[in-house]
């Protein structure tokens, strides 16, 4: 006995997060997503203060935007880990990251530094897989995949690197990460579509099955199943067959004799 309680058994809640009963509210996990939501407008007025262009405040913006990002790595972590998950954190989380994201993109693009087909692109992406999410919940979980998350971290890094007011090589590393943010969040955004009819064509096929299995007669799926399982597990089955199998061979073989002597008979009563 060590005196710590032992964690209660995790099960999975409708959209897959497990879930150890259920968290209060004021929880670290919930904490850092409302910080996240916090930092959103004081981002803005980081970016966009003394007409958007001022290195410094771009720094201090910068720094938001990092806080921002950096804590949105542990505070699903340490809810799915530590059994922090609330409804609360299941709405917010996705709100937080897509409010921090959108803000630096739409500010970047009304500033003139990042072009608007970027934005709209990534956005969406983003709104659209966030649709789709729960267009498909009924079915299950489209899971976050690798490639999503390496999209996540290279659009950080790229909208980070647009927030700094870089020059010279650095403005050109930064185009090509952003390049590179955009491809993944197209190639990402395909395979989740992908994912969710996949997921969907499985999910209605379920239902039909368990349609059309209420559509038979009373009982009678039962009695299968019953009859099927007694076949299964009843010893002796097999040996049975075999044996009744004998019994028709047997039976015919004396049916084929008694055939080929009845003319022998006859033919010796003639005689």
């Amino acid at each position: 006995m060590t005196g710590v309680p032992a964690p209660a058994a995790a099960t999975p809640d409708h959209i897959g997060d497990p879930v150890v009963g259920q968290a209060g509210l004021w929880n670290i996990a919930n904490l850092l997503t409302m910080m996240r939501l916090v930092l959103v407008p004081g981002f803005v007025m980081l970016l966009i203060h003394d007409g958007g262009h001022d290195p410094a405040w771009r720094s201090f913006a910068w720094a938001a935007f990092a806080i921002a990002m950096i804590t949105d790595l542990f505070d699903g972590e340490l809810a799915r880990r530590y059994g922090l998950v609330t409804d609360f954190g299941k709405i917010a989380d996705p709100i937080a990251d897509k409010a921090i994201m959108g803000a630096a993109l739409v500010g970047l693009s009304a500033l003139g530094d990042l072009p608007w087909w970027v934005t709209g692109v990534i956005l969406f992406r983003e709104i659209g897989i966030t649709l789709l999410r729960f267009w498909v919940i009924r079915h299950g979980v489209i899971p976050a995949s690798r490639g999503g998350k390496l999209k996540t971290l290279t659009q950080g890094i790229a909208v980070g690197m647009y927030i700094l007011a870089l020059v010279g090589p650095l403005a050109t590393l930064r185009a090509w990460a952003m390049a590179a943010a955009v491809v993944l969040t197209v190639l990402t955004g395909l395979d989740y579509i992908r994912q969710a009819v996949v997921l969907r064509r499985a999910g209605l096929a379920a239902q039909r099955e368990r349609a059309a299995a209420r559509a038979k007669p009373p009982g009678e799926a039962g009695l299968l199943a019953a009859v099927d399982a007694d076949r299964e597990h009843e010893p002796g089955v097999e040996r049975r067959r075999d044996a009744e199998r004998g019994q028709d061979l047997e039976r015919e073989r004396d049916l084929e004799r008694e055939q080929r002597s009845s003319p022998r008979r006859q033919s010796h009563q003639n005689g």
